[in-house]
């Protein structure tokens, strides 16, 4: 989990209390550094709704996210890569990571379709600077005639 700097105080149960009736966007490779960012280079996959309240417990004891729908049909084709948390009036919150492998986010598919249903199947908190990613790869692109990033 990547927090906004206006919300890095907060605790994990603000955190999910500031999420209530929020969005959370999937989107493609190239997140941002910060969750402080603009998205600039990577297209929107798909747009989760949470309900209110955002998270509630589960049949395992432990709290959830509740999303007004899930599934929801995937806006366009892509992989993900991580997903930005927005609150009710659209403030951003957080980044999460997304995907296969270990990520907060894991879809029942590895890849989205447009129109495809995309379902969410977990949802857990990393704590800041978990990222499974090098931060060299953070905001980067393929470009033609340009070296990818080095270690």
């Amino acid at each position: 989990m990547n927090v906004t700097l206006d919300f890095v105080s907060c605790s994990q149960d603000e955190l999910k209390a500031l999420l209530d009736g929020g969005t959370l966007t999937i989107y493609s490779v190239a997140r941002p550094l910060t969750a402080d960012q603009p998205v600039e280079r990577s297209g929107t996959l798909a747009t989760f709704t949470f309900a209110s309240p955002a998270f509630g417990a589960g049949s395992d004891g432990l709290e959830n996210p509740v999303f007004a729908a899930n599934p929801v049909a995937a806006s366009s084709v892509g992989t993900p890569g991580f997903a930005r948390a927005r609150n009710a009036d659209g403030t951003v919150i957080a980044d999460f990571s997304a995907g296969p492998g270990d990520r907060e986010i894991k879809f029942s598919e590895v890849s989205f379709s447009q129109g495809a249903p995309v379902k969410l199947t977990t949802f857990r908190f990393i704590a800041e600077g978990g990222w499974p990613e090098k931060p060299e790869y953070y905001d980067t692109r393929p470009r033609t005639g340009y070296p990818m990033p080095t270690a």
